[in-house]
């Protein structure tokens, strides 16, 4: 590893994690759709308030793709069936926009190991290839173009932030690259799990676990937020103690 560190989380977010999970499995194993739909829209809510007790600053992108996925989130509460899967896949496909904006910065596709960029592309034609036969799948059973045109941009997208997180990873190989590529994957899993349980086979286990997946993944992302704002503050406190020495020397 580049970097040795402490993978710490933070307790509060532990303990609203255990508790969102606890309030999902019940949800599904009664399969109560209505209760669900509610506990799903407390996730981001819940994860902000406790974040907020200690921080206050945080970057318009993840505001926006909180923004977005909570409004994902409560598409469900809002419009019927058949605009819910419509409106839910354009809100968490800008989300997933507004964390790729964020971390692609970071993300230095030349300094990565030339094996490792081939596999990476590998990898990432091989889930675009997978993606085009799904959606060539879905034409078959949905009837309406747009929604899985909408479906299809939504998990390229999900791909592009795994491929990009798990490249940051890579390149920095520290926590804050380590939980961004947890969320990602969490992200996966979830969306997959959804998948499933909207074209092929409905049951509460998928349903459980979809939720599980998504939750986790929020927990991830608040704690990669808190970690990011911790480096900030550390480079702002070594700008000043650089300053103050390079004076001191002056004097």
């Amino acid at each position: 590893m580049k970097n040795t560190f402490n993978f710490s989380l933070n307790s509060q977010f532990i303990g609203a994690l255990l508790v969102l999970i606890s309030i999902t499995v019940f949800g599904a194993f009664n399969e109560d759709a209505k209760f669900l739909q509610t506990t799903k829209l407390l996730y981001i809510p819940v994860f902000l308030l406790l974040f907020l007790i200690k921080n206050r600053a945080v970057k318009v992108p993840i505001v926006l793709c909180l923004l977005y996925s909570f409004l994902g989130d409560s598409a469900s509460m809002v419009f019927d069936n058949y605009i819910f899967l419509k409106a839910s896949s354009i809100m968490y496909f800008l989300s997933y926009l507004c964390l790729i904006s964020f971390v692609a910065p970071t993300f230095k596709f030349m300094n990565v190991n030339k094996l490792i960029s081939a596999y990476l592309v590998l990898v990432v034609l091989i889930n675009i290839y997978f993606l085009y036969t799904i959606c060539s799948i879905l034409k078959t059973i949905v009837p309406d173009s747009l929604e899985v045109f909408l479906f299809g941009i939504k998990s390229v997208s999900l791909v592009v932030l795994l491929f990009i997180s798990f490249g940051v990873y890579l390149n920095l190989e520290n926590k804050m690259s380590i939980l961004f590529l947890l969320m990602a994957v969490c992200f996966v899993f979830s969306d997959s799990l959804n998948y499933v349980s909207q074209y092929y086979v409905y049951h509460w286990i998928f349903v459980m676990l979809d939720g599980v997946f998504h939750v986790i993944g929020l927990f991830f992302l608040f704690n990669y937020i808190t970690e990011h704002n911790k480096s900030i503050s550390y480079r702002k406190q070594e700008v000043r103690e650089e300053k103050l020495s390079t004076n001191n020397v002056l004097a």
